[in-house]
Protein backbone atom coordinates (compact mmCIF):
# COMPACT_ATOMS: atom_id res chain seq x y z
CA UNK A 1 0.00 0.00 0.00
CA UNK A 2 0.97 3.64 -0.27
CA UNK A 3 1.58 5.66 2.88
CA UNK A 4 3.10 8.95 4.00
CA UNK A 5 6.07 8.48 6.30
CA UNK A 6 8.32 10.76 8.32
CA UNK A 7 11.69 10.25 6.61
CA UNK A 8 13.51 12.24 9.33
CA UNK A 9 12.41 14.67 12.02
CA UNK A 10 12.11 18.20 10.71
CA UNK A 11 10.14 20.59 8.52
CA UNK A 12 7.10 19.56 6.45
CA UNK A 13 9.36 18.48 3.58
CA UNK A 14 10.42 15.37 5.54
CA UNK A 15 7.00 13.85 4.79
CA UNK A 16 7.21 11.58 1.76
CA UNK A 17 5.06 9.08 -0.08
CA UNK A 18 6.31 5.51 0.34
CA UNK A 19 5.33 1.85 -0.02
CA UNK A 20 4.55 -0.09 3.17
CA UNK A 21 3.29 -3.63 3.85
CA UNK A 22 -0.44 -3.93 4.37
CA UNK A 23 -1.33 -3.98 8.07
CA UNK A 24 -3.19 -7.01 9.42
CA UNK A 25 -6.16 -6.73 11.76
CA UNK A 26 -5.83 -8.71 14.97
CA UNK A 27 -8.29 -9.60 17.70
CA UNK A 28 -10.76 -6.80 18.31
CA UNK A 29 -9.56 -4.85 15.27
CA UNK A 30 -10.82 -3.79 11.85
CA UNK A 31 -8.84 -3.20 8.66
CA UNK A 32 -10.08 -0.04 6.95
CA UNK A 33 -9.51 0.79 3.28
CA UNK A 34 -8.87 4.50 3.79
CA UNK A 35 -10.45 7.16 1.59
CA UNK A 36 -9.45 10.18 3.68
CA UNK A 37 -7.12 10.96 6.58
CA UNK A 38 -7.53 13.91 8.93
CA UNK A 39 -4.56 16.10 9.87
CA UNK A 40 -4.11 17.25 13.46
CA UNK A 41 -1.61 19.27 15.47
CA UNK A 42 -0.12 16.14 17.12
CA UNK A 43 0.90 14.96 13.63
CA UNK A 44 3.00 18.11 13.28
CA UNK A 45 4.57 17.50 16.69
CA UNK A 46 5.34 13.88 15.78
CA UNK A 47 6.94 15.00 12.51
CA UNK A 48 9.19 17.41 14.41
CA UNK A 49 10.25 14.71 16.88
CA UNK A 50 8.36 16.11 19.86
CA UNK A 51 5.55 13.55 20.13
CA UNK A 52 6.59 9.92 19.60
CA UNK A 53 3.86 7.33 19.00
CA UNK A 54 2.91 5.22 22.02
CA UNK A 55 4.37 1.69 22.32
CA UNK A 56 2.92 -0.66 19.75
CA UNK A 57 1.50 2.07 17.50
CA UNK A 58 2.52 2.55 13.87
CA UNK A 59 5.36 4.96 13.21
CA UNK A 60 3.27 6.48 10.41
CA UNK A 61 1.52 9.72 11.41
CA UNK A 62 -2.25 10.11 11.36
CA UNK A 63 -4.80 9.81 14.16
CA UNK A 64 -8.09 9.65 12.24
CA UNK A 65 -9.35 8.02 9.07
CA UNK A 66 -12.52 7.31 7.12
CA UNK A 67 -13.18 4.52 4.67
CA UNK A 68 -14.63 1.02 4.31
CA UNK A 69 -14.14 -1.99 6.59
CA UNK A 70 -12.30 -4.54 4.46
CA UNK A 71 -11.49 -7.21 7.06
CA UNK A 72 -11.45 -7.72 10.79
CA UNK A 73 -12.58 -9.57 13.90
CA UNK A 74 -16.09 -10.71 12.91
CA UNK A 75 -17.28 -11.19 16.49
CA UNK A 76 -16.05 -7.77 17.63
CA UNK A 77 -17.59 -6.13 14.56
CA UNK A 78 -20.95 -7.80 15.19
CA UNK A 79 -20.94 -6.73 18.83
CA UNK A 80 -20.34 -3.14 17.69
CA UNK A 81 -23.14 -3.33 15.13
CA UNK A 82 -20.68 -3.18 12.23
CA UNK A 83 -19.84 -5.49 9.32
CA UNK A 84 -17.54 -5.82 6.33
CA UNK A 85 -18.28 -3.17 3.73
CA UNK A 86 -19.55 -0.59 6.23
CA UNK A 87 -18.36 3.00 5.86
CA UNK A 88 -16.75 4.11 9.10
CA UNK A 89 -14.51 6.74 10.59
CA UNK A 90 -12.05 5.78 13.29
CA UNK A 91 -9.69 7.15 15.89
CA UNK A 92 -6.26 5.50 15.77
CA UNK A 93 -3.02 5.87 17.72
CA UNK A 94 -1.01 6.15 14.50
CA UNK A 95 -0.90 4.86 10.94
CA UNK A 96 -3.65 7.07 9.56
CA UNK A 97 -1.63 8.49 6.66
CA UNK A 98 -1.99 5.31 4.60
CA UNK A 99 -4.27 3.58 2.10
CA UNK A 100 -5.10 0.95 4.71
CA UNK A 101 -5.17 1.27 8.48
CA UNK A 102 -5.97 -1.00 11.41
CA UNK A 103 -8.23 0.39 14.13
CA UNK A 104 -9.72 -1.06 17.32
CA UNK A 105 -13.35 -1.89 16.54
CA UNK A 106 -14.47 0.06 19.60
CA UNK A 107 -12.93 3.22 18.13
CA UNK A 108 -14.80 2.87 14.81
CA UNK A 109 -18.02 4.79 14.27
CA UNK A 110 -20.41 4.64 11.32
CA UNK A 111 -20.11 7.58 8.95
CA UNK A 112 -22.96 9.91 9.96
CA UNK A 113 -25.84 10.00 7.52
CA UNK A 114 -25.34 12.57 4.78
CA UNK A 115 -21.56 12.94 5.18
CA UNK A 116 -18.88 11.94 2.67
CA UNK A 117 -15.59 10.35 3.69
CA UNK A 118 -13.68 13.65 3.69
CA UNK A 119 -16.11 15.11 6.20
CA UNK A 120 -16.11 11.91 8.24
CA UNK A 121 -12.30 11.81 8.40
CA UNK A 122 -12.33 15.22 10.06
CA UNK A 123 -14.41 14.03 13.01
CA UNK A 124 -12.74 11.46 15.31
CA UNK A 125 -9.71 13.22 16.80
CA UNK A 126 -11.45 16.50 17.59
CA UNK A 127 -14.81 15.04 18.61
CA UNK A 128 -13.25 12.44 20.92
CA UNK A 129 -10.99 15.12 22.42
CA UNK A 130 -13.69 17.74 22.95
CA UNK A 131 -16.19 15.28 24.39
CA UNK A 132 -13.65 13.74 26.76
CA UNK A 133 -12.34 17.07 28.04
CA UNK A 134 -15.23 19.54 27.89
CA UNK A 135 -18.10 17.25 28.81
CA UNK A 136 -16.50 14.37 30.75
CA UNK A 137 -13.62 16.03 32.58
CA UNK A 138 -14.89 19.63 32.83
CA UNK A 139 -18.59 18.62 33.11
CA UNK A 140 -19.91 21.54 31.05
CA UNK A 141 -23.66 21.88 31.64
CA UNK A 142 -26.46 23.60 29.73
CA UNK A 143 -26.69 27.21 30.87
CA UNK A 144 -22.98 27.48 31.70
CA UNK A 145 -20.39 29.53 29.80
CA UNK A 146 -17.43 27.99 27.97
CA UNK A 147 -14.35 29.97 26.91
CA UNK A 148 -12.51 28.32 24.00
CA UNK A 149 -8.95 29.34 23.18
CA UNK A 150 -8.35 29.08 19.44
CA UNK A 151 -11.91 28.98 18.19
CA UNK A 152 -11.04 28.37 14.53
CA UNK A 153 -8.76 25.37 15.12
CA UNK A 154 -10.10 21.89 14.46
CA UNK A 155 -10.74 21.53 18.19
CA UNK A 156 -12.24 25.01 18.36
CA UNK A 157 -14.82 24.63 15.59
CA UNK A 158 -15.92 21.34 17.15
CA UNK A 159 -16.14 22.74 20.68
CA UNK A 160 -18.13 25.79 19.59
CA UNK A 161 -20.75 23.70 17.85
CA UNK A 162 -21.07 20.96 20.45
CA UNK A 163 -21.28 23.38 23.37
CA UNK A 164 -23.95 25.44 21.62
CA UNK A 165 -25.93 22.37 20.56
CA UNK A 166 -25.97 21.17 24.16
CA UNK A 167 -27.14 24.47 25.62
CA UNK A 168 -24.03 26.37 26.74
CA UNK A 169 -23.02 29.97 26.09
CA UNK A 170 -19.78 30.12 24.10
CA UNK A 171 -17.00 32.70 24.07
CA UNK A 172 -14.20 31.97 21.57
CA UNK A 173 -10.84 33.61 21.04
CA UNK A 174 -9.11 33.96 17.67
CA UNK A 175 -6.20 35.89 16.21
CA UNK A 176 -7.94 38.06 13.63
CA UNK A 177 -11.24 39.79 12.98
CA UNK A 178 -11.85 37.37 10.09
CA UNK A 179 -11.43 34.39 12.38
CA UNK A 180 -13.61 35.99 15.04
CA UNK A 181 -16.33 36.38 12.42
CA UNK A 182 -15.97 32.69 11.54
CA UNK A 183 -16.44 31.77 15.22
CA UNK A 184 -19.66 33.78 15.34
CA UNK A 185 -20.91 32.14 12.14
CA UNK A 186 -20.33 28.75 13.73
CA UNK A 187 -22.55 29.72 16.66
CA UNK A 188 -20.28 31.33 19.24
CA UNK A 189 -22.12 33.98 21.26
CA UNK A 190 -19.01 36.17 21.49
CA UNK A 191 -15.59 36.21 19.83
CA UNK A 192 -12.49 37.95 21.19
CA UNK A 193 -9.54 38.95 19.01
CA UNK A 194 -6.77 38.09 21.48
CA UNK A 195 -4.29 40.22 19.54
CA UNK A 196 -6.39 43.34 20.09
CA UNK A 197 -8.09 42.67 23.45
CA UNK A 198 -7.31 41.13 26.84
CA UNK A 199 -9.33 37.93 26.66
CA UNK A 200 -9.61 37.61 30.44
CA UNK A 201 -10.94 41.13 30.93
CA UNK A 202 -13.36 40.66 28.04
CA UNK A 203 -14.59 37.32 29.39
CA UNK A 204 -15.29 38.93 32.76
CA UNK A 205 -17.08 41.83 31.08
CA UNK A 206 -19.17 39.57 28.86
CA UNK A 207 -20.32 37.57 31.87
CA UNK A 208 -21.23 40.69 33.90
CA UNK A 209 -18.36 40.04 36.27
CA UNK A 210 -19.25 36.44 37.07
CA UNK A 211 -16.53 34.82 34.97
CA UNK A 212 -16.76 31.71 32.82
CA UNK A 213 -17.54 28.23 34.09
CA UNK A 214 -15.16 26.26 31.86
CA UNK A 215 -12.04 27.15 29.86
CA UNK A 216 -10.74 24.86 27.09
CA UNK A 217 -7.06 25.75 26.74
CA UNK A 218 -4.61 24.65 24.03
CA UNK A 219 -1.98 27.26 24.94
CA UNK A 220 -1.04 26.90 28.64
CA UNK A 221 2.09 28.92 29.56
CA UNK A 222 1.26 32.51 30.43
CA UNK A 223 -2.41 31.99 29.56
CA UNK A 224 -3.05 29.94 32.70
CA UNK A 225 -2.77 32.91 35.07
CA UNK A 226 -5.33 34.94 33.11
CA UNK A 227 -7.62 31.96 32.75
CA UNK A 228 -7.62 31.46 36.51
CA UNK A 229 -8.55 35.13 36.88
CA UNK A 230 -11.58 34.87 34.58
CA UNK A 231 -13.02 31.64 35.99
CA UNK A 232 -16.25 31.83 37.99
CA UNK A 233 -16.68 30.13 41.35
CA UNK A 234 -16.38 26.35 40.97
CA UNK A 235 -14.89 26.96 37.50
CA UNK A 236 -12.91 24.35 35.62
CA UNK A 237 -9.83 24.87 33.45
CA UNK A 238 -8.93 21.96 31.18
CA UNK A 239 -5.58 22.06 29.34
CA UNK A 240 -5.20 19.87 26.25
CA UNK A 241 -2.02 21.30 24.67
CA UNK A 242 0.92 23.46 25.67
CA UNK A 243 1.67 25.55 22.59
CA UNK A 244 2.61 28.46 24.86
CA UNK A 245 4.92 26.47 27.13
CA UNK A 246 4.69 23.98 29.98
CA UNK A 247 5.34 26.35 32.89
CA UNK A 248 2.81 28.74 34.39
CA UNK A 249 2.62 31.12 37.35
CA UNK A 250 -0.88 31.81 38.64
CA UNK A 251 -2.71 33.07 41.71
CA UNK A 252 -3.21 29.97 43.85
CA UNK A 253 -5.27 32.05 46.27
CA UNK A 254 -7.96 32.40 43.60
CA UNK A 255 -7.98 28.63 43.16
CA UNK A 256 -8.74 28.26 46.87
CA UNK A 257 -11.28 31.05 47.21
CA UNK A 258 -13.21 30.17 44.07
CA UNK A 259 -12.85 26.38 44.47
CA UNK A 260 -11.36 26.05 41.00
CA UNK A 261 -10.31 22.85 39.25
CA UNK A 262 -7.28 22.81 36.94
CA UNK A 263 -7.04 19.61 34.95
CA UNK A 264 -5.88 18.30 31.60
CA UNK A 265 -5.37 15.18 29.54
CA UNK A 266 -3.79 13.59 26.49
CA UNK A 267 -5.90 11.16 24.48
CA UNK A 268 -3.44 9.24 22.31
CA UNK A 269 -1.85 6.99 24.98
CA UNK A 270 -5.14 6.15 26.75
CA UNK A 271 -6.30 2.50 26.56
CA UNK A 272 -8.76 1.22 23.97
CA UNK A 273 -11.45 0.70 26.62
CA UNK A 274 -11.31 4.40 27.56
CA UNK A 275 -11.63 5.51 23.93
CA UNK A 276 -14.36 2.96 23.27
CA UNK A 277 -16.44 4.47 26.07
CA UNK A 278 -16.07 7.92 24.48
CA UNK A 279 -17.08 6.47 21.10
CA UNK A 280 -20.25 5.04 22.62
CA UNK A 281 -21.21 8.40 24.11
CA UNK A 282 -20.52 10.15 20.81
CA UNK A 283 -22.66 7.65 18.92
CA UNK A 284 -25.54 8.14 21.33
CA UNK A 285 -25.41 11.88 21.90
CA UNK A 286 -23.47 13.56 19.08
CA UNK A 287 -23.88 11.43 15.94
CA UNK A 288 -27.63 12.26 15.80
CA UNK A 289 -26.71 15.96 15.84
CA UNK A 290 -24.41 15.41 12.85
CA UNK A 291 -27.09 13.44 10.97
CA UNK A 292 -29.59 16.24 11.63
CA UNK A 293 -27.16 18.93 10.47
CA UNK A 294 -27.18 20.65 13.87
CA UNK A 295 -23.41 20.12 14.09
CA UNK A 296 -21.34 20.18 10.89
CA UNK A 297 -17.76 19.32 9.95
CA UNK A 298 -15.73 22.37 8.98
CA UNK A 299 -13.23 21.55 6.22
CA UNK A 300 -10.74 24.25 5.30
CA UNK A 301 -8.88 22.43 2.53
CA UNK A 302 -8.37 18.97 1.07
CA UNK A 303 -5.01 17.78 -0.30
CA UNK A 304 -4.08 14.59 -2.15
CA UNK A 305 -1.93 12.42 0.10
CA UNK A 306 1.14 13.09 -2.07
CA UNK A 307 0.91 16.74 -0.94
CA UNK A 308 1.03 15.99 2.79
CA UNK A 309 4.00 18.35 3.19
CA UNK A 310 1.97 21.25 1.80
CA UNK A 311 -0.90 20.33 4.11
CA UNK A 312 1.39 20.43 7.14
CA UNK A 313 2.83 23.76 6.04
CA UNK A 314 -0.69 25.16 5.89
CA UNK A 315 -1.45 23.90 9.40
CA UNK A 316 1.73 25.47 10.76
CA UNK A 317 0.85 28.79 9.12
CA UNK A 318 -2.26 28.96 11.34
CA UNK A 319 -4.22 30.40 8.43
CA UNK A 320 -6.78 27.61 8.36
CA UNK A 321 -10.30 27.66 9.77
CA UNK A 322 -11.38 24.13 10.67
CA UNK A 323 -9.84 20.89 9.48
CA UNK A 324 -7.30 19.92 6.81
CA UNK A 325 -7.77 16.50 5.20
CA UNK A 326 -5.73 14.19 2.95
CA UNK A 327 -7.39 11.98 0.33
CA UNK A 328 -6.28 8.70 -1.21
CA UNK A 329 -7.06 7.85 -4.83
Amino acid sequence: MQAVEISAFGAPEVLRLCERPMPVAGAGEALIRVSASGINRPDVLQRSGAYPPPPGASDLPGLEVAGVIEAGDAEALAQAGLKLGDRVCALVAGGGYAQCCVAPVGQCLPVPEGLDDVAAASLPETFFTVWSNVFDRARLQAGETLLIQGGTSGIGVTAIQLAKALGATVIATAGSDEKCAACLQLGADHAINYKAQDFAAEAIRLTDGRGVNVVLDMVAGSYVAREVECLAEDGRLVIIAVQGGVKADFNAGLVLRRRLVITGSTLRPRPVAFKTAIAQRLREQVWPLLAQGKVKPVIHRVFPAAEAAEAHALMESNQHIGKIVLTWA
